[in-house]
């Protein structure tokens, strides 16, 4: 059963072509496999691929061309709620999935760079996936300013969609840097690492719409099977 945050499937799939663009795995002009074949190859219903392709027609992004097929448009400002999400599995690509471990409020980790108005935070640990693959754990913290409460079940698979959709905030710009830190004694034990386990290690700060830094995080990745990736265009 899927989480009750969870995307909807179609809304997976397109974004997973998304990030196939972005990284040019697809790329402009390329003719997409005939639908009941990539549907086939995915596993899912032609319906739902047909729903995902249409969202892709929507931003521009796919030219759908009666009695010849699907044809990739390329930009490089395609809208996707993993704009900013730069892990990629080692073989390229993967669709980001999550799923919490616990949220709560209190004062903010030491160790994060300083953001927000407030001493607290919320306290947001989540395993991440690519694809179904286990790929990094998480501990975000979102300011304390910005809402009095969060419970796991009001959070969505995208923790900026949720922000959109339920706060009002958009993440317009975030500050990477990479390093290294042992894993938290916090980390569930299906990652593939024990804790105190050296990883390279990402500190993020994000800033919403209007410029107030609202979020920090701290991601430890698997090198043995994740990347971390960074486009310029």
């Amino acid at each position: 059963m899927a989480h009750p945050g969870s995307l909807p499937l179609y809304q997976q799939i397109a974004e997973l072509l998304i990030r196939d663009i972005a990284a040019g795995r697809l790329i402009d002009g390329e003719r997409l496999p005939p639908e009941r074949d990539m549907a086939s190859n995915m596993g899912i219903a032609v319906g739902t691929l047909r729903q995902a392709l249409k969202s892709l027609t929507e931003k521009g992004l796919l030219d759908r061309v009666q009695g010849s097929g699907n044809y990739i448009r390329a930009k490089a400002d395609a809208a996707s709620v993993y704009a900013l999400f730069r892990l990629e599995r080692v073989e390229g690509g993967g669709l980001p999935t999550a799923r919490v471990l616990s949220v709560d409020r209190g004062a903010k980790n030491p160790v994060l760079p300083a953001f927000g108005a407030s001493a607290e935070g919320h306290r947001i640990r989540r395993l991440r996936f690519l694809s179904g693959q286990v790929a990094a754990v998480e501990e975000i913290w979102l300011d304390g300013a910005e809402v009095d409460r969060i419970a796991p079940g009001d959070l969505l698979e995208s923790l900026y969609l949720f922000y959109r959709q339920r706060l009002g905030i958009w993440i317009s710009r975030a500050e990477d840097s990479i390093g290294q830190g042992p894993l938290p004694d916090w980390a569930p034990s299906e990652f593939p690492h024990p804790p105190g386990t050296p990883l390279p290690l990402i500190t993020r700060v994000s800033w919403a719409q209007d410029g107030r830094s609202v979020e920090a995080s701290l991601t430890w990745y698997d090198p043995e099977t994740v990347r971390y990736v960074a486009r310029l265009k």
